[in-house]
């Protein structure tokens, strides 16, 4: 069932979503499956009879990897049998369950839907609580429309077959409420949630009564509710106190700074997020550090206390580009481009955003790319890149209307839906609820004018822009649109293009059930060629490279430069064969690149990782990851050396990122 690990995830997926950059990778380096409970309770909402089964679920938020292992070797010779009893065939779909959990924290949806509906062949009892389970861990690993859907309806007719107010109804319904959540119908989200916080308010220490607080929280945040979502998460923080659980009160204390620097308390965010992060050092919970320096750097910028966020934020970008959390990376990037900008180093902001904006904010939530774009206009009109700044400020207002406008109807919805269970439940508070409905309605009217005074603040900026562009930059417009594209120095695609020309070859490969080949290539031991001949001669043996990839390769391939002296090729319609043999031909004209007399007894060398696309790769971002790894191999093992990546690293994932999926 509903699990803490689930609503913290959620949380920070929602709270991206609704504008701030949230914490969304840090719900798999917080993941609270046994943190909950004491050491000796169960890690789910109605628990699991088997010793052994609690055991694993408690050491899943520790190391799901080792979990994983540990699962596949019980499950192995549980399906070889045949006939199976019935205890084994229960036994065996809880595996699957701790597999799906497992799956969950590592981020592969694929993998935990997959192991959710083994088991429910299994346990098709829907009054068994593993039954209820998998059917949980199935829809946790839902994020798309017509999944969510069919997921809910499956959840409902759950519910329907249990007795009305009894353990696995309010636990289903705490799942219900995290679907309509997920789906962004926080109106209904807090119709559940309510109805499951008060059937369980007679017993406020139990878990499922602490899941609810915490999840009606979050959701009470997202609707601007702040003094409820304070106190619905003050209870999670007595809980975990009085319980001694360490990781949650690192969790309850994290969000609740998330809910101060909505309000505008900076100050008090401050020292939620300092609390948070001691407790996650006490648990050598890197990510857990790396998530509250994150947002400690983001409140200390609008304190205008630039140095101690530059410190900050340059800290969690090293645990996250550690941890290959792509979009953490962003998000840290673009903190320390405003501080550059605050420091008065604009050109260097913006090429931070450019490199933000790679992919033009598709792995981005819509209202977060709204931001980028703003501060990347505000960079440009510092430089006097007039015309950028203006497309970019055309785009950065179209966007923030449209996430106010889907802003606006949530709360409303979200307003009326708390509204009205009141007034179901207490009838006889009427006269509080219309005051309250009265005071809800005159911030609504307030916020509608700040927002209204926004966009015409905005519409007379874009019109001044718009004459100043008109006047003064026409004339760089073409070659602005060419250097978009293209690195300059060594004439390859970009990184932003090249990533565009992989997605695309990606999809096609996937289309078409071709054989695809990626590459990451690495110049070896670059550092000390310009360390020890001058940078000019660093540039000259990119350019070199770059000649030597045309040569070598196919008309067909992509080569582009990804970054520093790392190059990533692409090889469509290639076996790997193939592929190593036009890498080896790479390798062989790379060495013959000369050097200048300063360089002597050096030579030029390359090291590559490859991968090789499969069905259960589901984005670029995975196959990089995996050619990434062996590079890493190739490295270690000398240098000058090609290596393939091994298909087994999927299961070796920390699961900390994959790009933003919903």
């Amino acid at each position: 069932m509903v699990t803490v690990a689930m609503i913290h995830r959620q949380s920070v997926r929602q709270q991206a979503a609704r504008g701030g950059w949230g914490a969304r990778a840090a719900a798999l380096a917080l993941t609270l499956v046994c943190a909950w409970l004491p050491g000796h309770a169960d890690a789910n909402c109605l628990g699991n009879p088997d010793a052994q089964i609690r055991q694993l679920l408690a050491m899943v938020s520790q190391n799901a990897t080792r979990v994983l292992a540990q699962t596949h070797a019980l499950i192995e010779p549980l399906e070889a049998q045949a006939p199976r009893s019935p205890a084994d065939a229960s036994r065996l779909a809880s595996l699957y369950a701790v597999e799906a959990q497992a799956y969950g924290i590592l981020e592969l949806d694929l993998q935990a839907r997959a192991a959710a509906r083994a088991g429910l062949k299994l346990a098709t009892d829907v009054h068994d609580p593993v039954h209820l389970d998998l059917l949980s861990a199935y829809a946790e690993n839902t994020y798309d429309a017509a999944g969510l859907a069919r997921a809910l309806a499956e959840i409902d007719a759950a519910r329907f077959a249990q007795p009305a107010g009894s353990p696995a109804d309010t636990c289903l319904l705490i799942t219900r409420g995290l679907i309509q959540y997920r789906q962004d119908r926080s109106d209904l989200a807090i119709v559940s949630l309510m109805q499951a916080y008060r059937a369980t308010a007679a017993n406020a220490a139990s878990e499922p009564h602490v899941i609810a607080a915490t999840l009606l929280s979050i959701v009470m945040r997202g609707t601007g509710d702040y003094a409820q979502a304070l106190s619905l998460n003050q209870e999670a923080i007595d809980w975990a106190t009085n319980n001694d659980a360490t990781l949650s009160l690192s969790v309850a204390r994290f969000l609740r700074g998330q809910i101060y620097k909505l309000m505008g308390n900076y100050g008090q965010a401050i020292e939620e997020f300092t609390a948070a992060r001691k407790l996650s050092v006490s648990l050598d919970d890197q990510q857990g550090v790396a998530y509250a320096d994150l947002r400690m750097c983001d409140a200390h910028i609008e304190l205008g206390a630039f140095a101690q966020a530059a410190r900050e934020c340059a800290a969690a970008r090293k645990s996250f580009v550690a941890g290959h959390a792509n979009d953490s990376v962003k998000e840290a990037a673009t903190l320390l481009a405003r501080i550059d900008l605050g420091q008065g180093r604009p050109a260097q902001a913006l090429a931070t955003l450019n490199a933000v904006l790679d992919r033009h904010g598709a792995d981005l939530q819509p209202r977060l790319v709204a931001a980028v774009y703003e501060w990347r206009s505000r960079a440009n009109a510092a430089l006097g890149n007039y015309a950028a700044a203006y497309e970019d400020l055309r785009e950065y207002q179209r966007r923030y209307a449209a996430a106010n406008d889907v802003e606006r109807t949530r709360q409303e919805s979200a307003m009326r839906a708390r509204f009205d269970t009141d007034r179901e439940v207490e009838r006889n508070a009427s006269l509080k609820r219309e005051l309250a409905q009265s005071q809800e309605r005159a911030q609504r009217q307030a916020q509608q004018l700040r927002w209204n005074a926004i966009a015409v603040l905005s519409g007379v900026l874009v019109i001044a822009l718009l004459i100043y562009f008109l006047l003064a930059n026409r004339k760089y417009r073409k070659e602005l649109l060419r250097l978009a594209s293209v690195d300059a120095l060594t004439g390859l695609p970009n990184r932003r293009r090249t990533a565009e020309l992989a997605t695309a070859a990606l999809a096609e490969a996937a289309q078409s059930k071709t054989s695809l080949i990626l590459a990451l290539i690495d110049l070896d031991h670059f550092k000390v060629v310009n360390d020890r001949c001058g940078h000019a001669t660093g540039d000259y043996v990119l350019q070199e490279f770059a000649r030597a990839g045309r040569e070598a390769l196919r008309p067909g391939d992509v080569l582009g430069r990804w970054g520093g002296e790392e190059f990533l090729l692409v090889m469509p319609q290639t076996e790997l064969s193939l592929a190593l043999a036009n890498l080896e031909r790479l390798r062989t004209l790379v060495l013959g690149i000369r050097l200048p007399p300063t360089g002597v007894g050096m030579r030029v060398t390359v090291s590559a990782g490859v991968a090789r696309y499969e069905d259960a790769v589901a984005s670029l971002d995975e196959l990089i990851a995996r050619a990434d790894a062996a590079l890493y191999t190739a490295k270690n093992e000398g240098r000058d050396l090609v290596r393939v990546a091994d298909e087994r690293t999927q299961f070796t994932s920390t699961g900390i990122r994959r790009a933003m999926r919903r």
